[in-house]
């Protein structure tokens, strides 16, 4: 394993990881539930897409993460975007920002995927309302 490249991805990775709230999902909870049966990818995740991919210059976090919440929307995936709108949030999207991408997807991915994906926005808000309290 190329140390600096690990320690590049897991800097880059923490810019977007909470983790005061256990019930929040973060990409180290899965790095650590796949250990037994694929610890690889969790190498994968930090190493290549935070170390390869989210450390390169031309976007911001926020402009990041917008990419990669509206990629999951359009793809249906509503695990992985529970815990992207969580980065997101975490790397500085307001609430409107992320409804408003979501919403702007309407035309592009269809009423069922936006409307699964504002249901899984409205979970993660309630839950990051929680924890301030």
């Amino acid at each position: 394993m190329n140390e600096s490249r690990y320690q590049n991805g897991f800097d880059k990775l923490m810019e977007y990881t909470l983790t005061e709230n256990k019930d929040i999902s973060t990409h180290l909870k899965i790095s650590e539930a796949l250990k037994d049966i694929a610890p690889d990818v969790g190498k994968y995740i930090i190493e290549f897409a935070y170390g390869d991919i989210y450390s390169r210059s031309g976007l911001s976090n926020k402009q990041r993460a917008i990419v990669t919440i509206s990629s999951l929307v359009t793809q249906g995936t509503e695990p992985q975007l529970e815990l992207h709108i969580n980065t997101g949030l975490t790397a500085g999207l307001t609430e409107e920002e992320i409804v408003e991408s979501i919403t702007h997807l309407i035309p592009y991915t269809g009423f069922p995927r936006v409307l699964n994906a504002l249901t899984v926005a409205k979970k993660v808000f309630a839950m990051r309302r929680e924890e301030k309290h």
